[in-house]
């Protein structure tokens, strides 16, 4: 499962969270740590750049935040990040530089790279969603079976044992994601790839794909 490893799916270098990756092999190894980590990381912010507004609640002076948008700690919003009316943070998220969260969604357990939508009606929980991806209006990150049996990564015959309950979608850099789409627990989707709306997306899907449906993914023509 090399494919779906850390280093294949992430350009690390553009988080401000590029530590807590360090000893991991796959991206949601991480998702445990989040909250520990914030608490840590905001404690080292540089002061001139970023206010703790509350009890670990870091966001940088130059993000722009709606008087509507709710943070709870811990949390880290970068520089330029911006949180639109209603936004939600319900904790343990770490908000990229340039990031948009948008109205009516909520985060969770969740880290979102630099430079990444997720701008209307989305729900990101246990999540990670890399650098200059795009999460359509109404996407959702589903975290849990509805069974609450443990999540497994699956690839074809290849099969991950997480040993958690929740793990969501694991998206990699510059992914997009069509609107009113659901990731279902313990999805990967590898960088560059296309999603349609509506779909319902489970399992491992390569890096420069175009997910129609689960019996239609095509490679995507690289213009020259």
């Amino acid at each position: 499962m090399e494919k779906i490893k850390i280093e294949n799916l992430y350009n690390l270098e553009e988080t401000i969270a590029k530590d807590i990756f360090e000893g991991c092999t796959y991206p949601w190894e991480v998702l445990p740590k989040i909250k520990e980590y914030i608490i840590e990381l905001g404690k080292t912010l540089d002061k001139e750049k970023f206010q703790e507004i509350k009890p670990n609640v870091w966001v940088a002076t130059s993000a722009e935040i709606a008087p509507t948008a709710y943070i709870n700690g811990p949390c880290i919003i970068d520089e330029e990040a911006t949180l639109r009316h209603c936004a939600f943070i319900r904790g343990s998220a770490i908000v990229g530089k340039k990031a948009v969260v948008g109205n009516s969604t909520e985060l969770k357990n969740s880290i979102l790279f630099n430079n990444v939508q997720v701008p209307h009606y989305n729900y990101v929980g246990d999540s990670i969603i890399g650098y200059k991806s795009h999460l359509g209006a109404g996407v959702k990150t589903c975290n849990l079976k509805s069974d609450k049996t443990l999540i497994e990564i699956k690839n074809g015959k290849n099969i991950i044992k997480t040993e958690m309950r929740k793990v969501g979608a694991m998206v990699g850099d510059s992914v997009e994601v069509g609107c009113n789409s659901v990731l279902n627990p313990g999805t990967v989707i590898g960088k560059n790839t296309s999603i349609y709306p509506l779909s319902s997306v489970r399992g491992v899907i390569d890096e420069n794909s175009i997910y129609k449906n689960r019996k239609e993914i095509v490679i995507k023509k690289i213009k020259q």
